[in-house]
């Protein structure tokens, strides 16, 4: 299944400063029956966005009409816990495409490459700056540019790279998936099949 692709992203953004957030919590182990990559987003932190009578929680912070945009900031250790591929259908389904942490559990990390979620991982002090700028003013915009490595705070334009898989940066490019680069490359690799080796 293809995504859209991933060159710059301008975007404001949503601050969950919490640490270890693990995968239960991002969308929890009732939610998994289905199959398709579809629907999830309504049940993204289920258990913390809605009461038991399924009103929203006032004070979590995506039922807060202050913060709203495609990158989704959370603490250190972000994406722990089972490997469960729900929780990066949950994030994109919901509209997230970018989550900054100064930490990611790897397996949620390659799950969230291989569906168009860019995990951007900088350093504490810069995700502390972060934190500070979206606390400043929840209107703050950040851009992600894939292509340079770089994420900017625009308001005061400071700027940390980060590092990036060479070929999960050329599927997000491309808004490939694994299936889609084969497929992409599908003459290059008949060519070699037909090769006489004698």
């Amino acid at each position: 299944m293809s995504y859209d692709k991933f060159t710059v992203l301008k975007s404001t953004a949503v601050p969950m400063p919490m640490e270890n957030i693990d995968t239960d919590q991002i969308i929890p182990a009732r939610f998994l029956k289905a199959t398709e990559r579809t629907g999830f987003g309504d049940n993204l932190f289920r258990d913390w966005r809605y009461n038991a009578d399924n009103t929203p929680k006032q004070d979590f912070v995506l039922n807060n009409t202050l913060y709203s945009g495609k990158i989704l900031v959370g603490g250190k250790n972000f994406g722990s816990g089972s490997s469960r591929e729900h929780a990066a259908w949950a994030i994109y389904d919901y509209g997230f495409r970018c989550v900054v942490s100064s930490f990611f559990a790897d397996i949620f990390k390659n799950n969230a490459l291989n569906i168009g979620i860019l995990p951007v991982q900088v350093s504490p002090e810069f995700l502390e700056k972060i934190f500070q700028s979206i606390e400043a003013n929840p209107k703050s915009e950040f851009i992600v540019d894939l292509n340079a490595q770089t994420f900017t705070i625009v308001a005061t334009n400071q700027v940390e790279s980060f590092d990036i898989n060479k070929y999960k940066k050329n599927n997000m490019l491309n808004g490939f998936d694994d299936i889609d680069y084969l497929q992409s490359i599908k003459p290059a690799i008949q060519a070699f099949t037909e090769k006489s080796f004698y």
